[in-house]
C-alpha cells in the first residue's frame, strides 16, 4: 500500500545554545577584552549583583544599561538607538526577561541598519529585509519568553496602541547561555506569567497551520517538563532542580516557536497588554484551557499526546487565572475588545479559526 504524499517541511535555528552550571563560561570565549560591548540589564539587576557576575566572565564589557522596563517602547529604543550608534558596539550582552532580550535584538538590528529610522521602517508596514553587524549574547533569567532562541522581537508603540514585530534572522541571537540559577529570585507571579508564556508557546505550536515533526517534539517535551514542574516550582521557588527544568521547557517551547510563530492566543493577547498592562504571559494563557478543550479531538488520537494534553490543561485549570486576570480589567471591558483581536499574522496560523469564534474563546475563559 502506498503512503500519502508528505508535506515538505524545513526545520533551521542558528542559535548556539550552553546550558549549565558553568554556562557564563562561554562569554570568555566571545568577549575579549578590550571590546566594545554593551551590558544590558532590567531596573534592579544591579542591586541582585548580576552586572557583576556576567562581567567577572566578560571583563572586556565597557558599557552597562540597566533600565530596560517591560514591553520596550518604540520611542524608547530610538533613544538608545541614537545613545549607542555613535559608540562602535561590536556586540550586546542582554540578561533578563522576554523584554530585556526583546530590547538587545532590536538595538542591535537599528544600530546596523542605514536610512529609515526604526520607528519609521516599521509604521510604514514594510521593514524591509533586517539585517545586523552586532554580536548578540542572549542570558534569559526568566523561564517562559523563548526570546534566546526566536527570530522575532517585540517593539509596542505606547503612543499609537499598536504592537510590532522586528523578525528574520537578524533577530536571532547567536549565543543563547543557560543557568537556572538566575531564575531562583524570580517573585512568584513573574514565575507564574513566564511559564504561561512557555505553555502558550508549545501549544500554539500544536494548534499552528506550520507545525512539523521537529516542532512537535519541541513542544511535547516542553509541555512535559511544565506539568512535571511548575506546580512544584510554585510551591517551592527555591527548588533549582525544577527551576531547571522549566528553564529548558522554556528553551524547547522557543525552539518551536522559532519555526512555527503564535497564533490565536497571542493575536487575542496583544490589545490587552496595550490597553490594560496585562502581563504578556498571563494576556496569552488565559484562554488555553477552553481552546484546548475545545479542540482536543482534532489535535491528536495518539493515547500519550492526549493524555499530556489533558494533564495541561488540568494544570492551567487548577491555576487561579480568572481571579488573575480580574486584577487589571473585569470581563465586560475585555469582551469589549474582541473586535482588535484577530491579527492575521497571528490568528491566521490557527488551524481550527473557521470553527472557533473569539467572543466563544472569550467568554469560556472570563466565565
Amino acid at each position: 500500500m502506498s503512503a500519502p504524499a508528505e508535506p515538505r517541511w524545513e526545520y533551521r535555528n542558528p542559535v548556539r545554545i550552553v546550558a549549565g552550571d558553568d554556562a557564563l563560561q562561554a562569554l570568555r570565549n566571545v568577549v575579549h577584552e578590550p571590546a566594545r560591548w554593551l551590558l544590558m540589564l532590567p531596573p534592579g539587576a544591579r542591586a541582585r549583583g548580576l552586572d557583576a557576575l556576567v562581567q567577572r566572565h566578560a571583563p572586556g564589557l565597557m558599557h552597562v544599561h540597566d533600565a530596560i522596563t517591560p514591553n520596550p517602547d518604540l520611542e524608547d529604543m530610538e533613544r538608545l538607538i541614537r545613545q549607542y550608534r555613535a559608540t562602535g558596539l561590536q556586540g550586546i550582552v542582554a540578561v533578563g526577561g522576554g523584554s530585556v532580550i526583546d530590547a538587545a535584538k532590536v538595538l542591535a538590528i537599528g544600530l546596523s541598519e542605514n536610512g529609515d529610522t526604526l520607528a519609521d521602517a516599521l509604521r510604514a508596514g514594510n521593514p524591509g529585509r533586517w539585517t545586523r553587524d552586532v554580536h548578540l549574547v542572549a542570558i534569559p533569567t526568566t523561564a517562559g519568553t523563548g526570546s534566546e532562541v526566536t527570530p522575532f522581537a517585540t517593539v509596542w508603540d505606547h503612543e499609537r496602541r499598536r504592537k510590532h514585530s522586528v523578525g528574520g534572522d537578524a533577530a536571532y541571537p547567536d549565543l543563547c547561555l543557560l543557568d537556572a540559577s538566575l531564575t531562583l529570585s524570580l517573585p512568584p507571579d513573574q514565575t507564574l506569567y513566564t511559564a504561561l508564556d512557555a505553555t502558550s508557546h508549545a501549544l500554539e505550536s500544536l494548534w499552528n497551520v506550520h507545525r512539523t515533526p521537529i516542532s512537535e517534539s519541541f513542544a511535547y517535551r516542553a509541555l512535559e517538563l511544565i506539568t512535571a514542574s511548575l506546580p512544584g516550582v510554585l510551591r517551592t521557588p527555591r527548588d533549582l532542580a525544577l527551576r531547571r527544568a522549566m528553564q529548558h521547557a522554556s528553551t524547547l517551547a522557543g525552539l518551536a516557536i522559532s519555526q512555527t510563530r503564535t497564533a490565536i492566543a497571542h493575536s487575542i493577547s496583544y490589545p490587552l497588554t496595550l490597553r490594560f498592562g496585562i502581563p504578556h504571559g498571563l494576556a496569552c494563557s488565559f484562554t488555553l484551557s477552553g481552546l484546548l478543550e475545545r479542540h482536543l479531538d482534532d489535535l491528536s488520537t495518539d493515547a500519550r499526546v492526549r493524555d499530556l494534553l489533558e494533564r495541561t490543561r488540568s494544570m492551567l485549570d487548577a491555576l487561579p487565572l480568572r481571579e488573575h486576570m480580574r486584577r487589571y480589567a473585569d470581563p465586560d471591558a475585555i469582551l469589549a475588545l474582541r473586535g482588535e483581536m484577530v491579527t492575521p499574522e497571528r490568528a491566521g496560523n490557527f488551524r481550527y479559526r473557521e470553527i472557533t469564534s473569539v467572543e466563544e474563546i472569550l467568554r469560556s475563559a472570563l466565565t
